[in-house]
């Protein structure tokens, strides 16, 4: 994560990329960022209101005052740096579908969060720490926001009410495709079908998976159909989107690991050659190869 200093009355300006979190077993917990990003303009206003320019994804529907969550992320970011609150201008240009399993809200959070700490600069300084907690707050957990921060492979962790993650660079043979739904999905409700409790024969089958997926996006891709199976989260949320739960089945049929992307409905293919079954159906979905991001959030004074 890049960080300039911002001089007074400067305009700070951050680009973040698109997240996939779980990756199949690794839920909660892996997060891989995307080569698509949101960029977003803050600066400090001159009235006592905060204004809100959006455009692009989602612009008809986010609220254009201070519940816009760059906004809430910023004044959090304020707060925790024990600067008094101020009145705020923001401009939004959004790609990262919303509502898909894609990380919009993470990006958002991560945006208004490292925005606000440009302009806070050395006065009131922030370590990767804070900014870190601060992003997971508002996302529940770190793994989307980790993977935002810090670009390419990230495996994260709560530990007595903090949060952590180890940046790994995942292995240059991987090409991700993205295949986003037309639908879109609340984590809430397909978090509310998974179980309280699941057989321990899952868990330990799911935990070595997970492990085995951290090797095979670094140095054995080969590996990746078998490391992204799951039986933890993925099965529980078949009812909520049939038709993702459809094309994951005939990707993984045709040999290649796909997996719902974080909540979903959106599926993320892990190929090694960008290429996907001719046979596929892709009907509901729009097919897009991305590039690993390796950068992170990157902030620059404009």
């Amino acid at each position: 994560m890049a960080q300039e200093e911002a001089p007074a009355g400067t305009v700070v300006r951050v680009r973040v990329p698109a997240t996939s979190a779980n990756l199949g077993p690794g839920f909660d917990t892996l997060g891989l960022a995307l080569g698509m990003w949101d960029e977003v303009e803050l600066s400090v206003g001159d009235g006592e209101r905060c204004t809100v320019e959006v455009e692009g994804e989602g612009a008809a529907r986010v609220p254009r005052d201070e519940r816009h969550l760059v906004l809430r992320a910023a004044h959090a970011t304020f707060a925790r740096a024990g600067a008094p609150r101020v009145s705020l201008r923001l401009r939004c240009r959004n790609v990262i579908p919303h509502s898909r399993g894609l990380g919009s809200s993470a990006a958002a959070a991560v945006a208004g969060i490292v925005a606000a700490r440009g302009l806070l600069s050395s006065t009131y300084p922030l370590d990767d720490d804070a900014v870190l907690d601060l992003a997971a707050g508002f996302d529940g957990h770190a793994d989307n926001v980790a993977a935002c921060l810090h670009g390419g492979l990230v495996v994260s962790w709560g530990h007595e009410g903090d949060w952590h993650a180890v940046h790994l660079t995942p292995h240059p043979a991987l090409r991700p495709v993205a295949l986003i739904a037309e639908r879109s999905s609340s984590t809430e409700a397909t978090r509310g079908l998974l179980p309280d409790r699941v057989p321990h024969a899952d868990a330990a089958f799911t935990a070595a998976r997970s492990a085995l997926l951290v090797h095979a996006l670094t140095s054995e891709p080969e590996l990746l159909l078998a490391a992204t199976e799951d039986r933890l989260h993925q099965p529980y949320r078949r009812p909520a989107y049939p038709e993702t739960a459809a094309v994951v089945d005939c990707l993984r049929a045709a040999g290649v690991a796909a997996v719902v992307s974080g909540a979903g409905p959106t599926v993320l293919a892990l190929t090694l050659d960008g290429q996907l079954p001719d046979e596929l159906d892709t009907t509901g979905f729009t097919v897009r190869p991305l590039a690993v991001d390796t950068e992170g959030a990157r902030a620059e004074i404009v």
